[in-house]
């Protein structure tokens, strides 16, 4: 019995870049493109009326943006992720991406396979960044320029246990909660738990915000984070 197909929303104002996207996944098997939005606001209202696995979204959206797109779809659906997709890697925008609630990042000049094994990885519930985005991220940690939300700078109320850790360290690496049970000898729904603890002892809204956030506190390395 045939698996069922990723739902995609793609969200693209340059029509002949989304014709092209629309083309390239279609031919992929187990990807299907349930709608599509030529701004923010149409995006928003497609999430609410569609069954949607993720959303690829690009950042340079006309009306309210790509960022406001993402953090207002954030809002009315936690659980859906955003892979974003844009020209740009600059430090602060990526900061904001992630502040936003997005999953994952890539550059538009990605070659289309990356782009798939991307939106697989970010509907399977794991994270992924380009490789030019982690190297941006890596950089702000080593010059502690401090670009990310300052409310994210205490230290957590309730320190990370050893598990806790060595979870948030294979999630640093794009691993998924199956992955992660796997590596561990627990169950998924251990880690699940564990997962739970973890963002709120950090007190951020998802994984990705989880790892960018304990690599600024220094509680994991940040040569774990994998780069696709």
């Amino acid at each position: 019995m045939p698996s069922t197909p990723i739902k995609i929303l793609l969200v693209e104002d340059d029509e002949l870049f989304r014709l092209g996207l629309r083309v390239r996944l279609q031919q992929e098997t187990g990807l299907e493109i349930i709608a599509e939005a030529e701004d923010g606001e149409t995006a928003i209202e497609l999430v609410n009326q569609n069954p949607l696995d993720v959303v690829l979204l690009d950042v340079g959206l006309p009306g309210i943006g790509g960022i406001e797109t993402c953090k207002q779809i954030k809002q009315q659906n936690p659980q859906l992720p955003i892979l974003v997709l844009t020209s740009h890697s600059q430090t602060s925008l990526i900061a904001r991406l992630i502040e936003a609630g997005a999953q994952g990042y890539c550059l538009k000049g990605v070659a289309a396979e990356k782009l798939v094994l991307a939106l697989r990885s970010v509907a399977a519930g794991a994270s992924w960044w380009d490789e030019t985005a982690t190297k941006e991220i890596r950089a702000t940690f080593v010059s502690n320029s401090g670009q990310f939300d300052s409310k994210n700078l205490s230290k957590p109320s309730h320190p990370l246990t050893e598990r806790e850790q060595e979870i948030l360290s294979l999630l640093a690496a794009g691993k998924t909660n199956q992955e992660i049970a796997l590596a561990l000898y627990i169950t998924p729904g251990t880690v699940r738990v564990h997962v739970h603890a973890i963002l709120q002892k950090l007190g951020v809204g998802d994984r990705a915000q989880a790892v960018v956030v304990a690599l600024q506190k220094r509680l994991i390395k940040s040569d774990l984070i994998v780069e696709e």
